[in-house]
């Protein structure tokens, strides 16, 4: 399967509108319009009857002492781990496209309402639920699509992979909250036909190059 964008290539910079923040020079950071990218697939396997989509970032630092610490930087050699951003399910095998901004626009404090998405699929919940889930103002259970946000001091670019999965099966059955280790472990036991990927980049460190070649 081939999985692209008309919203950013391959490999290169998700635009600001796409991202939950932006940089700012007064503050480090400025939430932005949250939009989901558009994205579309194709040479899709014969017996398809479902896809998911999930939208993962595997460069989130593994602890967080020195993240958004003025004074400091998160190391680029800290080991990372994965963050969830977009779980969508039981998209139908009709479908093989998503608008820019139908699923996304703007950021929601508490987050979006779910798991019902629009035309009966399903939103899993994104991590900046277990981000948020001590702050005040923001906590909630976050559905759906919530973009871009890496820490501003991180010294390692973030890379949001953008990945499409046919089944062979109109839904996926998901063993408890829709979480994206749950998810991943559904599908680990479901018949999948074939799957496509896409790969953003994105920082929010004025220091941090997003050219052809950084790291």
């Amino acid at each position: 399967m081939q999985l692209v964008s008309q919203s950013f290539q391959d490999g290169q910079a998700i635009p600001g509108e796409f991202a939950f923040a932006v940089p700012d020079a007064a503050s480090h950071v400025a939430l932005s319009s949250n939009r989901n990218p558009h994205l579309a697939w194709s040479d899709v396997p014969e017996g398809t009857q479902s896809f998911v989509l999930i939208c993962h970032d595997p460069d989130v630092p593994s602890q967080g002492d020195d993240v958004n610490q003025a004074g400091r930087e998160v190391p680029h050699a800290l080991p990372r781990v994965d963050f969830f951003h977009w779980l969508l399910l039981d998209i139908p095998a009709h479908v093989a496209h998503i608008a820019a901004g139908s699923h996304s626009d703007g950021v929601t404090p508490g987050g979006k309402t779910g798991p019902a998405a629009p035309q009966g699929w399903r939103h899993g919940l994104n991590d900046y639920t277990g981000w948020f889930a001590a702050d005040e103002q923001m906590k909630g259970n976050y559905f759906g699509y919530d973009g871009p946000c890496p820490p501003w001091n991180d010294t390692r670019i973030h890379h949001y992979v953008f990945t499409i999965y046919a089944l062979a099966t109109p839904t996926l059955a998901v063993t408890g909250p829709l979480t994206g280790a749950n998810v991943r472990t559904a599908l680990a036991s479901a018949k999948v036909l074939g799957q496509g990927r896409l790969t953003g980049i994105y920082s929010l460190n004025p220091a941090v190059s997003l050219q052809p070649g950084a790291r």
